[in-house]
């Protein structure tokens, strides 16, 4: 098993940061796929056309959203923190994903980087 660790800087404001983790109609317009996505502990998620599935664990509105990714029957739980900070007129993602599987680490650290915060960097600053 193994951790994935990052922090990204947006040039975006953290309202805006936000939704497009948590909000399904963002989520589809930087994704292109439709979303099931709810901001509230206990729901189940899916992206991707369920690529990647899991439940909200925990959230707080524009400061933290932690999430079970799921990868079959695993013994550990694969757990996704995303922390976000205001940070003059930017917003910080610190991003902590532990206990993904070491077959998957390539794929979800590309994921991380390149299809999520990427996607959303890209989404929120077409023109940067």
């Amino acid at each position: 098993m193994k951790t994935f660790k990052k922090t990204y800087f947006l040039n975006a404001g953290i309202e805006d940061v936000y939704a497009a983790l948590t909000n399904p109609v963002t989520i589809e317009l930087w994704s292109g796929y439709p979303a099931v996505m709810e901001a509230r502990p206990g729901s189940l998620f899916s992206l991707w056309e369920g690529d990647i599935e899991g439940v909200i664990l925990e959230v707080q509105e524009n400061k933290e959203i932690v999430q079970e990714w799921f990868f079959g029957d695993r013994e550990e739980r694969s757990i996704a923190t995303i922390i976000l900070i205001r940070d003059f007129g930017e917003t910080q993602v610190m991003i902590e994903h532990a206990n993904i599987p070491d077959e998957a680490y390539e794929n979800i650290s590309t994921g991380w980087n390149d299809y999520i915060i990427g996607a959303i960097e890209n989404f929120l600053n077409p023109n940067f």
